[in-house]
């Protein structure tokens, strides 16, 4: 469990070149070669990012969630991990690297909605950079706050995170649906079907995150006025919540 994280960033960069390189591979130059690249960036994004969060250590720690599903599970683990982690990643893969495939399949001339998904991906690769630095740089304080024996921040409510609880999450969907547009394009309106897909699990994933952050004594307070306040994905200016009257 502890690999599947590389595991998400390795795929598409093999898939891609792949497809590309394939003998029966048909594609405007252009857009091949500008997919290929943004594919890169977000791949070394992501693994930076991996590797940042681990303290610069290979599979070191397992992800949380899955620890929690073993725990649930107990027995089934050997079967619910193979069907609920291994097998569906897999399709979920599968999915939304469609326009990977659909890039290199079809021979179109370039038009504005070219430069619209290589616009949304470039914004969706740059703000999930950031969310992450931002979120590394809390989680990095906070550490040593613990280590000195201080009080710790109980919630991320600056920057990116100031208009949205989960602008990391946000930046990612935006790459993948950027990525889409590259094949809605070449008339294969079919292919948001993955990147949907993949949106409604993170969805899920995101009422895990936030169940987990409310079982945290020390910032539970500020967590449920953080959630009362913030949207949850798209940014949005917070909402200013009525004042107490005096009595």
């Amino acid at each position: 469990m502890q690999m599947i994280d590389l595991y998400w960033t390795v795929i598409p960069v093999l898939l891609v070149h792949y497809f590309r390189s394939h003998p029966d591979a048909e594609y405007n130059l252009w857009r091949s070669t500008v997919v290929v690249v943004l594919t890169w960036v977000w791949a070394i994004r992501l693994t930076h990012n991996y590797f940042r969060r681990e303290k610069w250590q290979w599979g070191a720690r397992e992800d949380w969630r899955f620890t929690d599903m073993a725990q649930h599970h107990s027995r089934n683990w050997w079967w619910v991990s193979f069907f609920g982690v291994y097998l569906i990643q897999q399709v979920f893969l599968f999915g939304i690297c469609l326009p990977l495939y659909i890039v290199h399949s079809v021979n179109k001339p370039l038009n504005i909605w070219d430069i619209t998904a290589l616009v949304v991906c470039i914004c969706g690769i740059i703000y999930a950079y950031l969310a992450d630095t931002q979120l590394h740089t809390f989680v990095s304080k906070n550490e040593k706050l613990k280590e000195e024996g201080k009080p710790m921040v109980p919630n991320l409510d600056e920057g990116l995170w100031y208009y949205s609880r989960h602008p990391n999450y946000f930046g990612e969907q935006l790459w993948w649906w950027g990525l889409a547009i590259y094949g809605w394009n070449l008339l294969r309106a079919w292919v948001f079907v993955g990147t949907l897909i993949n949106t409604l699990c993170l969805a899920y994933v995101t009422t895990l995150v936030e169940k987990r952050m409310l079982k945290q004594e020390y910032r539970v307070d500020a967590y449920k006025m953080y959630q009362k306040t913030t949207s949850v994905w798209v940014p949005w200016f917070p909402k200013q919540l009525p004042k107490e009257k005096d009595i």
